[in-house]
């Protein structure tokens, strides 16, 4: 069963206090089996030689990959987790903006399989692309669901 259509707002509010706020990203776009976020290339995000850190575009394309596939689900049953994920970084990032865009690949009742492509917002370059495979499972008490 899909969810119901949600707003950015109610999604934004799922990020709330967890890593995603903590390294700034943002959602801006979802759509049918897709969602987009953005995520400052900055003193959050970077590594030692001021470079946009791997860690922190896995980081985002996990955000984007579970409440992707979280959205795919009803959440009052089901619950998604991630299975295995992983980053090919492809172009170096100092400053700006990074955008993700996860795509389903696969939407199944035990997995979902997605696809990350992050890109430079300003040059629209290809700095990662990265792939999550989720288990969906069963909630062990019905009423836990993100926060709202």
């Amino acid at each position: 069963m899909t969810q119901p259509t949600h707003d950015l707002a109610q999604l934004n509010a799922w990020c709330r206090n967890t890593l995603g706020e903590h390294l700034g990203i943002e959602l801006t776009e979802v759509g049918d089996k897709y969602i987009v976020g953005r995520m400052p290339v900055d003193r959050r995000t970077h590594q030692p030689m001021g470079l946009l850190h791997g860690g922190a575009s896995v980081a985002l394309a996990e955000t984007l990959g579970s409440i992707g596939a979280t959205l795919q689900v009803d959440i009052r049953e089901k619950a998604c987790v991630g299975l295995e994920i992983n980053a090919n970084h492809l172009k170096g990032v100092h400053s700006g903006f990074v955008v993700g865009r996860a795509s389903a690949l696969h939407v199944g009742r035990s997995t979902q399989v997605w696809e990350i492509r992050i890109t430079h917002e300003e040059s629209g370059a290809l700095v990662c692309i990265s792939r999550i495979t989720m288990a969906v499972i069963d909630l062990p008490n019905k009423s836990a669901s993100p926060k709202a």
